[in-house]
């Protein structure tokens, strides 16, 4: 996945959003961060070889910050104007990583988390669902700049999602996925009234998001909206 790959209305000279990728095979449906068809301007993807959705998720990325730094700065040296991550959970790298580079960087959609509870009203606020709900600490929540009582929701978990996502497996039940970021939206309202938005976590559920907002009836935030804005502002 290394290179440029614009879509093809794109300028030759378009800015350039950079993604550290984690090391997976499974599909990567329109939406995804890992498919370059997802963004109305080019990408330029970084694999960080050791980096696969099990160390990240489970074993919290333990001996990756190198790895993801040497990526990130490599990114930069190409020409990216920003830099996003295809995993929410390195969240835990966004001071280390972001302080070592001259571009703007997001590790994670938890990031758009101070944002949109500044912009609710009623005593509102936003609500996480995650791929893996016994995984996602507070620090995670903390390295994000967000506050460590979100509420948090995540997928089954012995679903579709953990089985094809954090199994690697090189096929997938797109409906079985839908189906589980619905359950657990539902979930979420469920136990906390007043979750007034939805932060997915996951790079792999913004496929999923308008099936979300209209069940929901909840404004969806993702990956794709945090880089969407991160290019905004990078590009002025």
């Amino acid at each position: 996945m290394g290179g440029v790959v614009p879509p093809e209305s794109a300028r030759a000279d378009a800015p350039v959003l950079g993604v550290l990728m984690l090391k997976t095979r499974f599909p990567r449906p329109a939406g995804d961060i890992g498919n370059p068809a997802s963004f109305a301007f080019p990408v330029r993807y970084r694999i960080v070889a050791d980096a696969t959705p099990q160390r990240v998720v489970r074993e919290r990325a333990a001996g990756l910050i190198e790895p993801f730094l040497a990526a990130a700065r490599a990114l930069a040296a190409d020409g990216c104007c920003a830099i996003a991550t295809s995993c929410g959970f390195l969240s835990l790298f966004q001071a280390e990583i972001a302080g070592a580079l001259r571009v703007p960087f997001a590790s994670s959609s938890l990031l758009q988390l101070r944002a949109i509870n500044a912009g609710l009203t009623g005593g509102r606020r936003a609500g996480v669902i995650t791929i893996a709900a016994d995984s996602l600490g507070v620090d995670h929540l903390l390295g994000a700049g967000a506050d460590p009582a979100t509420p948090v929701v995540g997928v089954a978990s012995d679903g579709e999602f953990v089985r094809a996502i954090l199994g690697d497996q090189p096929e997938m039940d797109v409906d079985k996925l839908e189906a589980e970021v619905l359950e657990a939206g539902m979930l979420l309202l469920a136990r906390h009234a007043d979750v007034g938005a939805i932060v997915l976590e996951c790079t792999n559920m913004p496929p999923y998001a308008d099936a979300l907002r209209a069940a929901t009836g909840m404004p969806v935030y993702d990956v794709l909206s945090l880089c969407r804005e991160m290019m905004h502002r990078a590009t002025g």
